[in-house]
């Protein structure tokens, strides 16, 4: 059973900085990228950050570049992001997502659709 588990969201004012960390289980990490997407009310998802099964590749989507860091602890099977400089615009549901790196390219990488194993979520909200 492929089980991935968010935590780290919360409240935090503009400017502030939250770290979100994802726990992935029941399939062999090293071999799947993994990313972070995130859904606000009324939006559609959007891929914030994804990083390879060899961290060869981190990838952002221009809305957090420069604001957002993903890494990942093979070893610990888990990935996290830090986010700065946090805006009210970032406020969402954070999910965690994971699919075998040979099933990702550059065509379906910002593809929230091409990604098969999804966490729970955990809610970030930015505001004064």
């Amino acid at each position: 059973q492929v089980l991935l588990v968010e935590s780290g969201g919360g409240l935090v004012q503009p400017g502030g900085s939250l770290r979100l960390s994802c726990e992935v289980s029941g399939v062999t990490f090293a071999y799947y990228t993994i990313a972070w997407i995130r859904q606000a009310p009324g939006k559609e998802r959007e891929v914030v950050s994804s990083v390879s099964d060899d961290y060869e590749s981190a990838s952002y989507a221009d809305s957090v570049k420069g604001r957002f860091t993903i890494s990942r602890d093979n070893a610990r099977k888990a990935v996290y992001l830090q986010m700065d400089n946090l805006r009210p615009e970032d406020t969402a549901c954070y999910y965690c997502a994971a699919d075998h790196s040979a099933l990702l390219n550059s065509g379906n990488l910002y593809d929230a659709g091409a990604y098969d194993y999804w966490g729970q979520g955990t809610q970030v909200t930015v505001s004064s």
